[in-house]
């Protein structure tokens, strides 16, 4: 698998061990909550929860945020704004805003991995201003206009 160093800064508040990747396939490595105590979020609630950790991504990539699947099925906890973007330019600490889609109250404890974080290359758009688009067989359909099935 491809490497591509990124540098990594431990802030005032990170304590713990710094992000890993869990298996040799793993394509997003775990960061851990930064917390002075638990947070409790009930149904529809959200908050940012820190990391501690601020990057230095290179330029012509981005670092996306994503929920770990196992607290999404056991608790209904997500990213909200999945998949959250860390631009190559940001250098503050790394938040996760996270929001309890379940039915019951969901406890977040200290150094609990609370996001996976994907490293993902970035394409910029070069627009160039037309009078007229192609025509395709969709056309403007949006919104299930191609089907359900």
């Amino acid at each position: 698998m491809q490497k591509l160093a990124v540098k990594i800064k431990k802030l005032e508040n990170f304590h713990g061990d710094l992000p890993q990747y869990q298996s040799l396939g793993a394509s997003g490595f775990d960061v851990r909550a930064q917390l002075a105590g638990p947070v409790v979020l009930n149904p529809g609630e959200r908050a940012m929860i820190p990391t501690g950790l601020s990057f230095e991504i290179p330029l012509g990539y981005e670092i996306q945020a994503r929920p770990r699947s196992g607290w999404a099925a056991k608790s209904g906890l997500t990213v909200l704004n999945t998949p959250g973007t860390i631009d190559a330019d940001y250098r503050g600490e790394v938040k996760i805003i996270v929001i309890n889609l379940g039915n019951e109250a969901v406890t977040i404890n200290d150094q609990e991995r609370c996001a996976q974080l994907v490293l993902a290359p970035v394409i910029q758009a070069q627009f160039e201003l037309v009078n007229e688009l192609s025509d395709t067989e969709r056309g403007a359909g949006g919104f299930g206009s191609t089907g359900r099935a």
